[in-house]
């Protein structure tokens, strides 16, 4: 889908709190607001995905992922040596 350019003005606190957030996560602002309209869009159009998040397995496999991102103890990888055949 093409991208298009969203200006929107924001005080100061919340872009400071966007920003290192973002960077905490690894990703970007734009992807985090993305998915937040993704979120609220999925709600107001009745499609929720409730079961998954609020399974106590998926909580924990979260919590386990966003740890290792923190630490360094993700290990990356290529597209090509994910979706190899």
């Amino acid at each position: 889908m093409a991208k298009n350019r969203l200006n929107i003005s924001l005080d100061q606190d919340l872009v400071d709190f966007a920003k290192l957030f973002a960077a905490e996560n690894r990703t970007t602002v734009a992807e985090v607001i993305t998915q937040y309209l993704l979120a609220l869009k999925r709600k107001a159009q009745g499609e929720t995905t409730t079961e998954i998040l609020d399974h106590p397995a998926f909580h924990e496999a979260m919590e386990e992922v966003q740890a290792k991102l923190r630490d360094g103890r993700a290990e990356w990888h290529t597209y090509d040596e994910a979706f190899a055949d």
